[in-house]
């Protein structure tokens, strides 16, 4: 085995790190080794909500059906619509949503008409009421109307063959709208991925224990839980694993039995006690090991078995800027979402942000509208990576790359808001 000197190893508080591979340049490699799991569900639509469809769907009818009125008004034919001046027609009968006027509409006449109502046959204009005079059994129309006016074509939102939503879309409650609308009750999703995690670490205790000196209450299975139940994966919590070779390997080998990935917090940077990525080399493969992302730079990649495997750092901010920088586009991949990369927006920063270059940052901030209006973020106070606080009470990633120094109060910054995550 090499020999690794003190005076010359980056450590996680140096900035630069030749052997860190940079953070785009991770979730690249990422997602070039995996693929979306086989394996779909029928379920009918209500059960589908936050799921990934698996197949593309395409309508079976008309929206709308039949050409129908955008307004409440009156049903003419077109030609009746004076060049000049105004004219009158007869009325000869009512247009009701569900109730379709059965008889044809012929020149010098018209339908009153209600909104969603089957345009009769022979009109093929609508006039809204404000735009029309009714006296008795008659209106007076003027020319200030247009042929085809308020009528909404058949098949003009949606034609019968047309691909409504597309194989990777996660649905959402207007999809569901949209499907209904189309009479599908039923759709082909993929299976839900199963995810095991648990903490590392000797010092980590759970809910309600009296804490021992140096002990701490562990606070990452909860934010992870928090984050897999968000995303609709199959979550199993493993609790906490000691610093233990053989407990971790047991751990390990038990959870790659029965997931599809394994995310671990602690245990991957280079203390003597961090085992995790000395028991990944044993058990299976290490694709990476450390990225150029501040916080969050010791984070192990690889398989274990058929499990894909992720070892996070132990920080508990460290923990869900990995996430959500790699773990959670990787999981997206595995359950067969499209690809939709978060948004970025770029606004002016009213905080002085310190940064050094060598890696690429998340700070956290927090989105707002300064007194015109106009879109800024301020960071949410301490960036350390131990400061949960900062995560608390953020809605955003202020994302400064890596080549980037520091920020000046006024600046522009890229921003992603957290509302875009799932």
């Amino acid at each position: 085995m090499s020999q690794i000197h003190l005076d010359t190893a980056p450590s996680c508080m140096d900035d630069h790190d030749p052997d860190s591979l940079p953070a785009d340049e991770a979730v690249a490699r990422v997602r070039t080794s995996l693929a979306p799991l086989a394996g779909f569900e029928q379920v009918a639509l209500r059960s589908a909500l936050g799921r990934i469809l698996a197949e593309d769907i395409r309508s079976r009818i008309d929206v709308p059906g039949h050409t129908n009125s955008a307004m409440d008004g009156f049903a003419i034919k077109s030609a009746d619509i004076p060049t000049d001046g105004a004219r009158e027609l007869v009325i000869i009968g009512t247009a009701w949503a569900g109730r379709p006027f059965a008889g044809e509409c012929h020149t010098g006449e018209c339908v009153r008409i209600m909104t969603g109502a089957p345009i009769p046959a022979g009109a093929d204009t609508v006039v809204i009421l404000e735009r029309v005079e009714v006296k008795d059994e008659q209106i007076r129309i003027r020319a200030d109307n247009k042929p085809g006016q308020n009528a909404r074509k058949a098949g003009e939102d949606i034609a019968s063959g047309d691909v409504v939503l597309k194989t990777g879309q996660r649905l959402l409650p207007a999809h569901l709208g949209l499907l209904a609308s189309l009479g599908i009750g039923e759709v082909k999703i993929h299976r839900r991925i199963r995810v095991a995690f648990f903490s590392t670490g000797d010092e980590l205790h759970a809910i309600g224990e009296p804490l021992p000196e140096g002990g701490i209450y562990d606070s990452n299975r909860y934010t992870l839980y928090g984050m897999l139940m968000r995303l609709g994966v199959d979550a199993i919590d493993m609790g906490v694993v000691r610093d233990e070779p053989k407990a971790l390997e047991q751990a390990l080998m038990q959870a790659a039995g029965c997931a599809d990935a394994i995310i671990t917090s602690g245990g991957v940077s280079m203390g003597e006690a961090d085992l995790v990525k000395q028991k990944l080399s044993a058990l299976g493969k290490i694709n990476f090991w450390k990225i150029a992302l501040k916080p969050g730079r010791p984070l192990a990649f690889g398989r274990i078995e058929n499990a894909w495997f992720f070892g996070l750092p132990g920080n508990p901010v460290s923990v869900m800027v990995t996430f959500y920088a790699l773990v959670q586009p990787a999981l997206k991949r595995l359950m067969g979402e499209h690809d939709g990369a978060p948004i970025r927006l770029r606004m002016p920063c009213t905080s002085k942000l310190k940064k050094r270059q060598g890696r690429m940052e998340y700070q956290r901030g927090w989105m707002e509208r300064d007194e015109q209006g106009q879109l800024c973020v301020r960071k949410t106070g301490p960036q350390g990576s131990g400061i949960l606080t900062s995560m608390a009470e953020a809605n955003c990633f202020i994302v400064l790359p890596m080549e980037q120094k520091n920020v000046e109060p006024g600046a522009e910054v890229e921003v992603m808001p957290f509302s875009d995550f799932v």
